[in-house]
């Protein structure tokens, strides 16, 4: 076993900036065997704590990664399968780096990657690792614009900063240390406060909310819940980082933000993995709880529609419009919608897929012809070219898949909330079926899929949220169903 701790005196280095004199920064470096924390390990570890003042303690390691370092890697960083066969596996070295990094800023060159691989480390024991982070990379790039690249590599070089043994953990820890010291030495508007706590100021939280709670949020994509002191749910949220979105509305600053931060006195969140489910569990949670600072999703109505008339010449004609209760009353609407984007999308799908006139559906100026005629998706019924009865039987089946946003009965696969498995949603004779998760082992065909499947009440928001998602090419597998 191959481990080396070091202590240093204030004389190995200047004290950093003055203004973080109250803080801890556990500077970090790791090599590993790739670039994708679980197929890939960590190969060497160090750690420099220092208390603002002067480093106070270090530690550095070799890690026996258990598994073959590829050839790549050891033409990089030097370290071969030879010398990390003896070396401590992760779990023999994890109780020293929590104690080390316990209560401290988490701080690395491109914090993402190093945080990542510990981070996924402990989770293979078992254990929760969170720590406040601050990125080197992002605090150059705020420090010292203009320039050519942030690179640990160049940084060294514009910087002079005297390096042995680059891509060896503790050596580029070192090479860190002084471009966090630049950089805070620099900081006059404290910007790496707002960093680490993502614009959050301490005194503005309520009583009952800390920056460590809100650090220990998951960086996961969920729904959160805001609670008032009596337990109720006053606001429900969803993002695919909880821990940021959260610091957000505590750094926000608009009145109806500061009131609702008057009265938080609890978080809770609920994982889901895939951002459809976090839609659509939001939107679930929101119209089963009303809480009373959601009211804009709450209260969604269905103000936009498609109605059709026939004009003078006879044709069946489709528009959209912003419609009022008793507005309504008057026009012949065949499908509502809540947003205006989405009617138009369906709108002009519809347009294609049944080979309509779009000067006719609203969806092209009027004049002489539209594009779809030019290039022959379009028989010409503006112009009188088409006949209205031939005509009028598209539009007629076209006003009945108005009433079917979706074709098909399908599933709807993504990730789960672990590797191991599927997040699943349901879309069945074209409503919302429901949502769940299925293990990726246990899997064999779509019944497995299906069964996963809870059950939740119907609502069209639902397929419009579906839709939405849909049309922004997010990655999802669509599995269609037989009918």
């Amino acid at each position: 076993m191959i481990t080396f701790v070091c202590n240093f005196t204030s004389s190995n280095h200047e004290s950093l900036d003055p203004q973080m004199s109250d803080k801890r920064f556990a500077i970090i470096d790791i090599e590993t065997t790739g670039g994708k924390p679980g197929p890939d390990r960590i190969t060497e570890i160090a750690i420099v704590l220092h208390d603002g003042k002067q480093v106070i303690d270090s530690f550095e390691s070799l890690i026996n990664p258990e598994r073959s370092i590829p050839y790549g890697i050891t033409q990089i960083t030097g370290i071969t399968n030879e010398m990390v066969a003896d070396a401590p596996k992760f779990f023999e070295v994890a109780k020293q780096v929590v104690e080390m990094t316990k209560g401290a800023i988490f701080v690395a060159h491109n914090v993402g990657f190093d945080y990542s691989f510990i981070k996924y480390e402990f989770q293979q024991l078992g254990y929760v690792f969170r720590r406040r982070k601050l990125c080197t990379v992002r605090l150059s790039r705020k420090m010292f614009p203009g320039l050519r690249s942030y690179s640990l590599g160049n940084l060294i070089k514009h910087f002079d900063i005297q390096v042995t043994d680059r891509h060896r953990a503790m050596a580029d820890v070192m090479a860190t240390i002084e471009v966090l010291q630049k950089a805070l030495n620099k900081d006059e508007n404290e910007e790496t406060d707002t960093m680490v706590n993502l614009g959050v100021s301490e005194t503005r939280l309520p009583p009952n909310i800390t920056l460590d709670q809100l650090h220990d949020l998951p960086e996961a994509c969920g729904v959160y819940y805001f609670y008032d002191e009596n337990g109720e749910v006053i606001y429900v949220g969803k993002s695919i980082n909880i821990k940021k979105r959260a610091m957000q509305h505590f750094a926000a600053e608009t009145p109806k933000a500061t009131k609702m931060q008057r009265i938080i006195h609890d978080i809770s969140y609920e994982l889901t993995g895939s951002e459809l489910i976090a839609l659509l569990l939001e939107a679930t949670e929101i119209k089963s709880l009303s809480p009373r600072f959601n009211s804009a999703l709450r209260n969604r109505n269905m103000n936009w529609c498609i109605h059709r008339y026939t004009n003078e010449a006879g044709y069946i004609c489709f528009t959209l419009a912003k419609t009022t209760k008793k507005k309504a009353l008057e026009l012949d609407i065949v499908a509502r919608f809540h947003r205006s984007a989405i009617a138009k999308s369906t709108l002009r799908s519809l347009v294609r897929r049944f080979e309509l006139c779009a000067c006719l559906c609203g969806t092209a100026s009027s004049g002489e012809s539209c594009f779809q005629y030019q290039i022959g998706q379009c028989a010409g019924a503006y112009l009188g070219n088409e006949p209205a009865e031939s005509y009028n039987e598209k539009a007629a089946l076209a006003a009945q898949a108005f009433e079917r946003i979706f074709e098909y009965d399908m599933l709807l696969v993504g990730e789960g909330r672990t590797p191991d498995e599927h997040a699943v949603v349901l879309v069945e004779n074209n409503q919302f079926g429901g949502f769940g998760y299925a293990a990726k082992e246990d899997v064999r065909n779509t019944e497995d899929l299906k069964s996963a499947i809870k059950s939740y009440p119907h609502h069209a928001d639902y397929l419009e949220i579906i839709q939405g998602y849909l049309k922004k090419g997010k990655e999802v597998k669509i599995v269609k169903l037989e009918c």
